[in-house]
């Protein structure tokens, strides 16, 4: 019975025509897997399953997520990451994911409803729009995960996202036409017209990825221009299941408007890295 794998050329192009061969003949895929991105069971031979290559600086780790999760591509990563992930697999089978998650598409998301169980990764959400601050229109970031988030080590399910942020500096909202303070140290990466990352401070100094998206996102041109003549992007962040996806922006702002009457926003101005 043959696996139901796939191998993205960029994929083929970085470990060699050989190894995509034995990937694909059997000799090198595992039978089963924890997917990568949603962290549950897969299977290659009932499951239509992507390669996912992982590369730092001087380390790369191939895992595998199912296909309907996200197509087989390389993906960046710090190497501190990746340290982790040879960590796991080196003490489990050749088929363990790494000891990260990979963060979900970029927005429009689909709806966030995915429960998150202790003990695994949230994934993060993120939809992009223009928000009103008044007659102004900034261009805005909401982050919403697909489950409960808790501090590290945390058993208990309770969600603790917004805690977390607030600890990070980030501030509780209560008017949305009020433009929120920047954030030292965090910053938003766009490059080419694409939106490629959140940034936040590293422990060693410098900046670390906070989010990543895994192919950049193409932004409008109305937000790239926003972000470009403000120097800055509005980053908003809600619990899961508190707005969801949004087709338009006068219903992203309905849907944060009503989490704000709820206390259950908070916010900063991340600086514009890139173009």
């Amino acid at each position: 019975m043959p696996r139901m794998l796939d191998v993205s050329d960029e994929v083929r192009s970085e470990i060699g025509d050989d190894e995509a061969d034995r990937l694909l003949g059997g000799g090198r895929a595992p039978d089963s897997y924890e997917c990568t991105s949603c962290r549950t069971p897969g299977d290659t031979y009932s499951d239509p399953t992507s390669t996912v290559l992982f590369v730092g600086e001087e380390t790369a780790v191939l895992a595998f997520a199912h296909a309907r999760c996200i197509p087989s591509q390389v993906v960046p990563v710090s190497e501190e990451q990746l340290a982790g992930a040879v960590r796991s697999i080196s003490q489990t089978q050749p088929a363990a994911a790494p000891d990260f998650a990979v963060p979900a598409p970029a927005a429009p998301t689909e709806p966030l409803t995915q429960p998150t169980v202790p003990g695994q990764a949230a994934i993060l959400g993120i939809t992009c729009g223009l928000v009103l601050h008044g007659k102004v229109g900034h261009a805005s970031l909401v982050v919403e995960p697909t489950g409960p988030v808790g501090r590290p080590g945390s058993t208990s399910g309770e969600d603790e996202f917004l805690d977390l942020l607030q600890d990070a500096g980030f501030q509780r909202v209560t008017d949305l036409d009020e433009t929120p303070d920047q954030l030292p140290g965090w910053s938003v990466l766009v490059a080419m017209g694409k939106l490629h990352a959140i940034l936040q401070p590293a422990a060693a100094g410098g900046s670390t990825g906070w989010w990543q998206a895994h192919q950049p996102l193409q932004v409008t041109d109305a937000w790239r221009m926003a972000a470009s003549q403000l120097s800055e992007v509005t980053m908003y962040a809600v619990p899961a299941g508190m707005v969801g996806r949004q087709p338009r922006e006068d219903l992203l702002r309905q849907a944060l408007e009503r989490a704000v009457a709820l206390g259950q926003v908070v916010s900063a101005s991340l600086p514009l890295a890139g173009t």
